[in-house]
């Protein structure tokens, strides 16, 4: 595990948020994600090496979120294959441009020297198993979950998953890209599989209790949001009213989850007022 820096992503940090990982096998190293920059993909290589002389034969984009894609070229600079989700790599594709404009208007040109919109070397549509390294790893599709073309890796000799986007360790999961009820299905099929360590995408690597807790946020944010719903509260009223105590400690709760609360109650109002329209064609 290569763990990123607590915080949003500004100039301090270099936006060097979030978690990136490897597994090492007999012939060779999987990545698991880039970075945020040519510049980090670059320390994040430079960072294997000092582990272990063995190559790095490709590496896994979990998601299309900037702190996790943009150091790619770093990898194909060196022949490495880019492996990523079809749809995750056409979200990237759609939005992506835009968001190394504003990284590069955010961290400046010097920290995102060398860095472009990564094209994927490897698409893949469904859940498989990856074993190029010698060493056979689950690389699992979870659906929309927290965003189209949701990933993981499992290294399933250690029980360790790589869980990109799909798990937090104590920071508010981001639910603008994702489908709650797909997510909390993605994160209940978990128990079925053999997971000892949760690498997540931000913080501290941990046990299954990383899961219960991300589980567990998304279940009391869409039941806070439903009750102020039905109390007819004010959209505007949202981000101050949904307050959870529970995770009022998890890193970027005063940002992430105001803005959560706002996405969730505009989709439960949204099916509110399709319902009698929906109702009246089935009839």
């Amino acid at each position: 595990m290569l763990q990123g820096l607590p915080g949003e992503l500004s100039s301090s940090n270099l936006g060097r948020v979030g978690n990136a990982g490897f597994i090492v096998g007999r012939q060779g190293v999987m990545a698991i994600d880039t970075g945020t920059s040519f510049l980090h993909g670059q320390a994040l290589l430079n960072a294997i090496s000092q582990v272990t002389p063995r190559p790095v034969r490709q590496v896994l984009l979990t998601q299309a979120r900037q702190e996790f894609i943009f150091g790619a070229a770093a990898y194909q600079t060196r022949g490495i294959e880019v492996h990523m989700q079809r749809h995750a790599a056409a979200l990237m594709a759609a939005r992506c441009e835009t968001c190394l404009k504003t990284l590069r208007a955010e961290l400046g040109e010097e920290a995102m020297r060398g860095t472009v919109v990564p094209k994927p070397d490897v698409l893949f549509d469904d859940t498989h198993v990856l074993d190029t390294i010698g060493r056979p790893v689950l690389v699992s599709h979870h659906g929309l979950a927290n965003g189209p073309g949701s990933a993981s890796a499992l290294d399933t000799r250690t029980g360790t998953l790589f869980a990109g986007g799909l798990l937090e360790n104590r920071r508010i999961p981001d639910v603008q890209d994702g489908d709650m009820a797909q997510w909390r299905q993605a994160i209940s099929a978990l128990r079925t599989l053999n997971i000892e360590t949760i690498v997540p995408g931000h913080g501290k690597a941990g046990g299954r209790e990383v899961a219960v807790g991300n589980d567990r946020y998304l279940a009391q944010l869409e039941a806070r949001c439903a009750a102020l719903l039905k109390a007819g509260t004010a959209l505007s009223a949202v981000p101050d009213a949904a307050e959870l105590p529970e995770f009022s400690r998890w890193d970027q709760y005063d940002i992430i989850h105001r803005r959560n609360a706002s996405v969730v109650f505009l989709r439960l109002e949204r099916q509110q007022l399709l319902a009698p329209a929906e109702q009246g064609a089935r009839s």
